[in-house]
């Protein structure tokens, strides 16, 4: 199926020893998204960053951090991505959530 036109950009920003029943949170949200059809999901590891806590994720040689930062990017139609929040509800902790409008220009699968 082709994508093209206006859809929404889900980005959930969490860490990376964020878990769901033992499993890495954005395992889990990327398989969910391909169980349920979406159109698209990539995790994206951060090498530096923080979060409400205030407290500095790094990857740097002096301060090896094992909770790095992750963004899962997930980019359907409107009701779809909607809808995945309702699931996202069920199984995150903490972390941050965000909706933009974009425009597809080519999406081949």
């Amino acid at each position: 199926m082709k994508l093209e036109g206006h859809a929404l950009l889900l980005r959930v920003f969490l860490g990376e020893s964020d878990k769901h029943q033992g499993r890495p949170l954005y395992a889990v949200l990327v398989e969910e998204a391909r169980r349920r059809g979406l159109k698209g999901a990539t995790v994206l590891k951060g090498v530096m960053g923080y979060g409400a806590g205030s407290r500095i994720h790094t990857a740097t040689i002096l301060r090896l951090s094992e909770d790095l930062p992750v963004v899962v990017e997930i980019v359907d139609e409107e009701e779809k991505i909607r809808a995945f929040i309702t699931f996202l509800d069920e199984v995150m902790q903490g972390g941050l959530v965000t909706l933009e409008r974009v425009e597809v220009i080519r999406y081949q699968p």
